[in-house]
């Protein structure tokens, strides 16, 4: 017999409310801000990841789909690889120099820190 995974929402079980709808999926994403309005941090964290450097990028604000194309041009740029998880830009490696140059360079506002 094959297992079914069942999706449950939320984890809601029983509602006795007879008014009760679940609320919708589909959140809103924000939209995209300029680059030059956006600020970025860019910052060297070596915590829960077994003592290698990586660069972090906070505070950009957009959909996913932007943000995950930032990430892809900067991990490229750099070399490396990383990933997009929990509104932050993970660039293996210690590349803030580089990272914060292409940024300014392509009219974001960022700051390192250190």
């Amino acid at each position: 017999m094959s297992k079914k995974k069942i999706q449950s929402p939320g984890g809601l079980v029983y509602s006795t409310d007879p008014n009760f709808k679940l609320p919708d999926e589909n959140f809103e994403e924000q939209e995209i801000i300029a680059p030059s309005e956006q600020k970025l941090k860019i910052r060297l964290d070596t915590k829960h990841r077994a003592g290698k450097a990586v660069t972090l990028v906070e505070g950009f604000i957009g959909t996913t789909a932007d943000m995950e194309d930032l990430g892809k041009k900067l991990k490229s740029l750099c070399g490396t690889g990383g990933s997009v998880k929990d509104g932050e830009i993970i660039v293996q490696g210690d590349n803030r120099e580089k990272i914060l140059q292409w940024l300014q360079k392509n009219g974001y506002k960022s700051s390192k820190k250190i």
